[in-house]
């Protein structure tokens, strides 16, 4: 499974490291050795890297926005920031509950327009808290793209494009009232827009005042974000996006409130608000970002991706992908650095590049704390994967305070690198590391699954899914596969 998130605790020798001073030599030079990682793998045209370290901001622009035209981005250049909208409306949100306006334990409809006997399960509300920790429990978004999204090709942006711009607040209203809760809600996450339009509406409710002049009246104009904002002006351009292929995707479309993500915004205003969000002593920042449903060890705070505590402190995640554009915002607090990196690609493989990104920037600028075990170990697993094997199994027993081996990420990050490589037996090898060093985890037989079925090896890719759907039985990736392996024997 490619996207597997971090969800490792703290560790106890988190803060027994010596600090080090960080030169902005050592700085920049980490931001260019990453920038140059992330086009030769994704071979996009443009990238650019925000850092706040101790409320100092450094930013960098490479490659060029349109192959050819040697026109390099600044901390000027409008970007589509799509779901780093999310962040604004939760925020927001957090705003109306330290002002008594929301209390978090009540039921949504008390706040809507309308009647929704729907808006339960068996009896239980849907609460706010449930709402902003993307834990609803709706069966659809709204609206409704999962029938353009079964068959994905070159026409589905544009299709997408064409159902939001039709989509009006009185169709959403009425499709609201056919949406059915159909798990407990504050249980099973689920990523959903129709829950931050709907969010929207609940704030435009509690304020008297539209969504947008809220955005400019607590956020906007008090954090000074000149270049943020949902509408552009006539005289103003945002920064084309492209596919993995190099095809020009459409803008996302303003749709209903624009809550879930419609914004626009710059480098320069992305590095302000991670010093928003790096602010410790900031009542508004604590709320938006704390543990609503009592996870413990990861959880979604206000709309956030996730906010855990892992050998990175606790840190606090959000991506923003449109048709053709692609963010990570990321802050660390407990190393008081932030990390925003965009670029104006949409490809298969672009969110887990600029992952990899942001993950070697912070290993690279930490003062202190365990390093990546996954980035040690990838050269040797390249050059010979039983050598590279050998040299983790040291590692673990020689400087298991040095390094991180806890997070499940390092290992499933490194398999797939060697599998998109083309070096599939490594691959294989790293993955069986994979599952030896996490057995009760479904994620890493998910992956060892997939390696072998790449392998035409698919009576162990089926024995490797199915123990995956054993251990998490969620896993709709194992049930497609299987179907897949049925159809390739023939059973």
């Amino acid at each position: 499974m490619k996207k597997l998130l971090s969800i490792t605790l703290l560790l106890s020798g988190f803060f027994v490291f010596a600090q080090k001073t960080i030169t902005e030599k050592q700085i920049f030079a980490s931001m260019d050795s990453q920038a140059e990682l992330f086009l030769k793998a994704t071979k996009a045209n443009s990238f650019s890297i925000g850092i706040v370290k101790d409320g100092k901001t450094y930013t960098r622009h490479y490659g060029e926005m349109d192959k050819g035209k040697g026109n390099k981005a600044n901390n000027s250049t409008l970007f589509e920031i799509a779901s780093i909208t999310k962040l604004f409306t939760g925020t927001l949100m957090a705003k109306a509950v330290l002002d008594g306006k929301i209390n978090l334990d009540d039921d949504i409809r008390k706040y809507m327009t309308g009647s929704y006997p729907n808006l339960q399960f068996n009896g239980t509300p849907v609460t706010i808290k449930d709402l902003v920790s993307l834990k609803s429990g709706f069966n659809k978004d709204l609206p409704d793209r999962s029938e353009l999204l079964k068959v994905r090709n070159d026409s589905t942006a544009f299709k997408v494009e064409k159902l939001e711009k039709s989509y009006t607040k009185e169709q959403f209203f009425k499709d609201l009232k056919s949406i059915k809760v159909e798990t407990m809600p504050g249980t099973v996450y689920n990523y959903n827009n129709g829950t931050l339009q709907l969010t929207a509406h609940i704030l435009e409710n509690v304020y008297g005042k539209s969504f947008e002049t809220l955005l400019k009246e607590n956020m906007l104009i008090p954090l000074q974000l000149t270049h943020t904002r949902l509408h552009i002006n006539q005289n103003e351009t945002v920064a084309k996006g492209y596919d993995g292929n190099g095809g020009l995707m459409p803008l996302l479309p303003y749709s209903l409130w624009g809550a879930a993500g419609y914004m626009k915004s710059t480098l320069a205003d992305l590095t302000t608000f991670l010093k928003f969000e790096l602010d410790k002593k900031n009542q508004l920042v604590q709320e938006s970002q704390r543990d609503l449903l009592h996870n413990k060890n990861y959880w979604n705070a206000y709309f956030w991706d996730e906010v855990t505590i892992n050998h990175n402190g606790r840190n606090a995640r959000k991506h923003g992908g449109a048709f053709g554009t692609q963010n990570l915002f990321w802050v660390f607090p407990d190393y008081n650095i932030g990390i925003s990196v965009i670029t104006n690609q949409a490809g298969e493989n672009t969110y887990g590049n600029l992952y990899s990104a942001v993950q070697n920037l912070i290993d690279d600028l930490k003062p202190f704390g365990q390093k990546l075990i996954g980035r040690e170990i990838e050269k040797k697993c390249f050059e010979n994967i039983d050598s590279g094997i050998a040299y983790y199994k040291e590692l673990k027993k020689n400087k298991s305070d040095s390094f991180n081996f806890s997070d499940e990420s390092e290992l499933n990050n490194l398999g797939y690198k060697l599998m998109r490589s083309g070096n599939i037996i490594s691959s294989i090898k790293l993955f069986q590391l994979y599952v030896s060093e996490f057995p009760n985890s479904g994620n890493p037989y998910d992956s060892l699954a997939e390696a072998y079925f790449n392998n035409k090896e698919y009576a162990l890719s089926e024995q490797n899914y199915r123990k995956s759907l054993e251990l998490n039985p969620e896993n709709t990736n194992a049930k497609e596969m299987l179907l897949k392996i049925e159809k390739e024997t023939g059973k």
